[in-house]
């Protein structure tokens, strides 16, 4: 990962992604898809669909994130994940447009490399 990304990702996708791969079994998580992040007044919202597969059927996780950037909260960081759907391994474009659809996203979301995430997660942990 070039400097530029790693400086990027250290604000709330690596963030998201260190609290999500810790609840989540990293081995199953096939594909990540982040929207565009967004800001409103002092925050920066942003919103992935996670797909992992569980056997024969493909489970669906929607991660989010609230990272204050301005003011006296500075650096507050909310983060909520929620499985949102299952299918079979096969559907998986009907089940990602199915969630983009209940999320109400106009834009499509770009998928991230799940080593991408893997890093940003452990860049983020203490090292010993």
């Amino acid at each position: 990962m070039t400097a530029p990304i790693r400086a990027a990702w250290r604000g709330g996708w690596a963030r998201l992604a260190e609290a999500v791969l810790a609840v989540l079994p990293v081995d199953e998580v096939e594909g990540i898809w982040q929207f565009q992040p967004i800001r409103l007044e002092r925050r920066e919202l942003g919103t992935a669909i996670l797909a992992l597969r569980h056997g024969d059927r493909r489970r669906i996780w929607t991660a989010r994130y609230a990272l204050t950037i301005r003011g006296r909260e500075r650096g507050a960081f909310e983060h909520s994940l929620e499985e949102v759907g299952s299918g079979p391994v096969e559907a998986l474009e009907e089940l990602l447009v199915s969630v983009r659809r209940r999320l109400g996203e106009d834009d499509a979301p770009v998928p991230v490399p799940v080593d991408q995430w893997r890093e940003a997660a452990l860049d983020g942990a203490p090292q010993p």
